[in-house]
């Protein structure tokens, strides 16, 4: 599990904010799109607790079914022992390299899940929401999923046909099944969501799911006999439990559903499950439908992200067409990747990595607007006032719009990132502010006010100075969610952990109140915090 953040209350019976991950499949080792999903939550759920609120971030792993079995028997090892491996030396490794503050990380093999998933089913069972039957149809192994004919691609020749996501041909599986009524839960469903319009966001996931849930829902098979990597069924031991049906119950089995009550009671409805558009059915149709047998509370938001691309393509290894983060962060950083990702591409919607666009933005954004103001800022009171940072005493109106400027960021950004999880809105508006103070900073001139060495002038040059350290103050603590690491030297730099105690400490509702950062703090200049990019390493 990767370290914690500082988690601070507004109260001990104050709600929590829950957000999961999808748990990623570890049939390989993760690449960017799983990455991008796990960065926004960490984001989110940092942006709760600067608020000053009771976060839980949960991710973790999926490690049943047939895909795992394959990959295993491909690599000569069992599932479980490739399972070990993939978590251990990637997964977790990776989620600690990229900074996310995880409250917990499931895996699907543990005993704390496979216990109490056995007993939702055999709940699930007894109610006589499930019944035996027979399914065939043509099942992708790469999805775990049976397919409609509307997701399937013509193959090579007239019987083939390929999977829409993954382009390879999908197998007819022709077994007995035990199936859950799903049909039986359309109207319920299309209550639900009526009653509750942001369910589903955004509006074309809604939409996409409406329109799934009005045409015929079919029942959903819910086990296998054909191969027995998986939970098997409480009641018939001949099967395991379908993939899908045991992923899904990590976000309340992780949550203490069937061993802690206390604890599921403080937790459960999840605030937010954030999930990949492909898999968007299983969490806004047959989670909710699940959870509606089962009797219990459903999730209050299901938030698609869209697709990261490669060469029109969605990003993926089964397509040999994924990218592995740290072949990013070695070159541009940690904190510029958590950026980049959230800053380029609006969450819910499809969208192209392109490495010339993330050296372009590195360069503009992060390194000259954002780097250099807090170098200049700290240079000069280096340079004026040997290192204190000054009191402002002849603030005018140029002043007064910074300290605006400043409030609208907050405003914005906390809307946006906090609400609306639109990223890229409330980082655009945090950056909207940094372009404020250099602006600023270009028409006041304090290099040129310094050569004033009248009272009126040192005094001006001063409140320069401190306005546009304030400035940096506040950009520091909302650009902590997101790049924690570089927020946390902007704080060293403006010696503002003396005064105002840790970063971590901060929050939202004091970040645009003006002032803050008290006169005679010791303000360092400290490492470039973008340096200049090297050449691209060769491919």
């Amino acid at each position: 599990m990767a370290a914690t953040a500082d988690h601070s209350t507004t109260g001990a019976n104050a709600p929590t904010y829950y957000v999961s991950t999808p748990i990623y499949y570890v049939n390989d080792r993760p690449h960017l799109g799983h990455a991008y999903t796990t960065v926004a939550g960490d984001v989110l759920t940092r942006w709760h607790r600067q608020r000053g609120e009771k976060v839980w971030y949960l991710t973790g792993t999926d490690e049943h079914g047939q895909k795992i079995m394959r990959t295993a028997e491909a690599n000569g090892v069992s599932p479980q022992e490739w399972c070990d491996k993939l978590v251990e030396e990637a997964w977790k490794p990776l989620w600690q390299h990229l900074e996310i503050a995880n409250d917990d990380f499931i895996r699907t093999t543990e005993d704390r899940h496979t216990a109490r998933v056995q007993e939702f089913v055999q709940d699930l069972f007894d109610k006589g929401e499930i019944y035996k039957g027979g399914y065939s149809g043509p099942y992708c192994v790469g999805c775990e999923e049976f397919k409609l004919p509307s997701e399937l691609l013509d193959g090579a020749t007239e019987d083939e046909k390929l999977c829409a996501v993954h382009k390879r041909p999908v197998e007819w599986l022709e077994e007995e099944n035990y199936f859950f009524r799903l049909s039986a839960y359309a109207e319920k469903l299309l209550e639900f969501y009526a009653a509750n319009p942001d369910f589903i966001q955004p509006a074309s996931a809604r939409n996409e799911v409406l329109r799934f849930v009005e045409q015929d829902l079919k029942d959903l098979s819910i086990s296998r006999s054909t191969f027995n990597w998986g939970v098997p069924l409480p009641w018939d031991e001949k099967h395991v439990l379908y993939v899908w049906v045991d992923a899904l119950q990590n976000y309340i089995t992780a949550a203490g559903y069937g061993s802690d009550p206390e604890r599921f009671a403080e937790l459960w409805p999840a605030s937010v499950h954030l999930v990949g558009k492909d898999i968007l059915r299983f969490h806004a149709v047959i989670w909710p439908a699940m959870l509606m047998a089962a009797g219990l509370p459903l999730p209050k938001r299901v938030v698609a992200n869209g697709w990261l691309m490669v060469g029109g393509e969605k990003m993926s290894k089964s397509n040999l067409t994924g990218i592995a983060p740290t072949d990013l962060t070695s070159h541009f950083g940690v904190d510029a990747y958590r950026y980049y990702f959230l800053r380029a591409i609006p969450f819910g919607t499809d969208g192209s990595f392109s490495w010339e666009d993330f050296t372009a933005r590195y360069t503009s954004e992060l390194a000259n607007d954002f780097g250099n103001l807090a170098s200049r800022v700290a240079a000069m009171v280096g340079k004026y006032f040997g290192g204190k940072l000054p009191a402002s005493v002849s603030a005018g109106d140029a002043e007064q719009a910074i300290a605006d400027g400043l409030a609208k960021a907050v405003s914005i950004a906390d809307v946006k990132i906090g609400e609306e999880l639109d990223f890229a809105g409330g980082i655009a508006a945090i950056f909207d502010f940094v372009k404020q103070v250099n602006g600023y900073l270009t028409e006041q001139e304090p290099w040129k006010v310094a050569k004033d060495e009248s009272p009126e002038g040192q005094a001006r040059l001063a409140t320069i100075l401190y306005t546009a350290a304030e400035a940096l103050r506040g950009t520091a603590v909302l650009l902590n969610p997101v790049m924690p690491s570089t927020a946390e030297k902007l704080w060293d730099s403006l010696g503002a952990a003396e005064g105002l105690g840790t970063l971590a400490s901060q929050t939202v509702a004091t970040t645009g109140d003006w002032g803050r950062l008290p006169a005679g703090a010791t303000v360092t200049k400290g490492e470039i915090l973008f340096p200049r990019l090297e050449e691209k390493p060769a491919a």
